[in-house]
């Protein structure tokens, strides 16, 4: 078995390449074919725990949950996460292996490709076609030279390339004439055809534009894409717009501080589409409303994040909220910022040195160049209800505030909560995931009667809506000559 390949890129970034990848995976999927889904090279700070013990892109293990398969670390070979405007930290086949400034990734980059091609060259062996989802944009020809994650990696295994463009945003036929006007020759070839993503509208006022399109650039538009209102698939990194509850009864009133490092976000998607929850972002410059939840969300630069929570006045607010009763959450980084004091002596995450925490729970961490990465099951301190999620964190926190953890891991404790119990910390990712623990959190945090939504099923829900309007709008039969040769 040697499988197909097709590689999805976008003109730009968050054009709809993860959502089209997973749509794609899902119709596929449903046909009986063996396919997996696979990128290169990502860069995000939202990250998933896969079977192998690794650590790879969200999108990718939402794209495995359409192709019906556990995560793995041959998905998402490379993935970096930024620490700084100007660093990040690889991790190669799900293990950090370093931390790198933009200058010395460029010429790390021919390792990164042996690790691209090692996975690729895995998935070939086990599945009928491999659906690849670029990073970016092609088009970027500062970054052309040593490219992993576009072209560069589709000359190197190839393989034909579907561009996608968001017609939402306004200029889609300046977005693909211009891509393709900026690739090589051989580049421009390997251009099977085009997709226009989100589009509202009538469609007969597109046609004559699509008709110029092909004809002006001799590639076949293969379908354009409505904009599905209210979908809902985990995001690759950009923060999810705020959901604010339009439901009737009682609501619980969330805020979440957006600090520049925030990670793993999709924890509070659940939340976000949760119609008795007022979920709001907050971001620098913002006021902070009352809320009855202040939940502390996890970082990639915690120290730093801690500083901007200070800047923005989060210290003051969080004060306040617990004098006047309300609830306080953290979550991996945020957690550690809720202790005495955050040390960094070998510099995991920036410049090495300790940062006072907000002296809220009896405890210090350390960040260890070792970072934990594990999917758990365990029980919460509130009724032993059953939760589930996944730990991805560099530091060990120890101090008297554990001795009353907030959740048990198979005999294992995690997390903190404080004598008044207003107060709770975890390690735990995808607190909110598990139906039954969400209705405790928010019955704790003050709604009195919760009606949680099955989580996992409205993911699935999710990416059937996809597939059924990639299905219904795209041009499948030349889309499987493409992945059946």
């Amino acid at each position: 078995m040697v499988a197909k390949t097709l590689m999805i890129q976008g003109t730009t970034s968050d054009a709809g390449k993860s959502t089209l990848v997973a749509g794609l995976c899902r119709v596929l999927q449903r046909r009986g074919i063996k396919v997996v889904p696979f990128k290169p090279q990502n860069m995000a700070l939202n990250s998933a725990v896969t079977m192998d013990g690794g650590e790879i892109g969200r999108a990718q293990a939402v794209q495995a949950q359409a192709c019906g398969l556990e995560p793995h670390t041959d998905m998402n070979p490379v993935l970096l996460k930024p620490n700084s405007d100007k660093g990040s930290q690889i991790i190669i086949h799900g293990t950090a292996v370093a931390e790198m400034e933009a200058a010395a990734y460029h010429d790390f980059k021919p390792r990164a490709m042996e690790a691209v091609l090692a996975s690729h060259g895995r998935l070939k062996q086990q599945y009928d076609v491999i659906l690849v989802e670029g990073a970016g944009s092609p088009a970027e020809i500062n970054l052309r030279e040593g490219d992993i994650a576009n072209m560069g990696f589709a000359e190197a295994v190839d393989c034909p390339v579907i561009l996608i463009a968001d017609i939402n945003r306004g200029g889609v036929f300046a977005h693909l004439v211009g891509t393709l006007a900026l690739l090589s020759e051989s580049e421009q070839a390997r251009v099977a055809g085009m997709v226009i993503n989100r589009f509202r509208g009538d469609i007969d006022l597109l046609t004559p534009g699509i008709d110029w399109l092909d004809g002006h650039t001799r590639k076949p538009t293969l379908g354009v894409l409505p904009y599905l209102h209210g979908l809902h698939i985990e995001a690759e990194d950009a923060l999810s717009h705020e959901g604010v509850s339009n439901a009737a009864g009682p609501v619980l009133r969330v805020v979440v501080p957006a600090a520049p490092r925030i990670s793993n976000h999709t924890d509070f998607d659940p939340l976000r589409l949760h119609e008795q929850v007022d979920f709001r972002y907050l971001r620098a410059g913002q006021a902070i409303p009352a809320a009855d939840l202040i939940i502390l969300p996890g970082s990639k630069s915690v120290r730093a994040d801690l500083a901007w929570l200070r800047e923005q006045g989060w210290a003051e607010a969080i004060d306040r909220h617990l004098r006047y009763g309300g609830k306080l959450i953290g979550i991996c980084g945020g957690y550690q910022m809720l202790g005495d004091a955050i040390h960094d002596p070998r510099g995991i995450e920036g410049a090495s040195g300790s940062s006072d925490g907000l002296g809220l729970l009896a405890m210090s961490t350390t960040l260890a160049a070792q970072k934990q990465l594990r999917n758990v099951e365990g029980r919460l301190w509130l009724a032993e209800v059953p939760v589930s999620g996944y730990e991805i964190h560099a530091g060990v926190t120890c101090g008297a505030a554990l001795a009353r953890p907030a959740v048990n891991l198979g005999g294992r404790p995690d997390g903190a909560v404080s004598d008044d119990q207003q107060i709770v910390g975890t390690y735990l990712h995808g607190l909110f995931e598990s139906r039954q623990a969400c209705d405790a959190l928010l019955q704790w945090a003050g709604l009195s009667a919760p009606r949680t939504r099955d989580y996992h099923a409205l993911r699935e829900a999710g990416i059937d809506r996809v597939a059924d309007a990639v299905a219904a709008h795209l041009d499948m039969k030349t889309i499987l000559k493409l992945v059946e040769g």
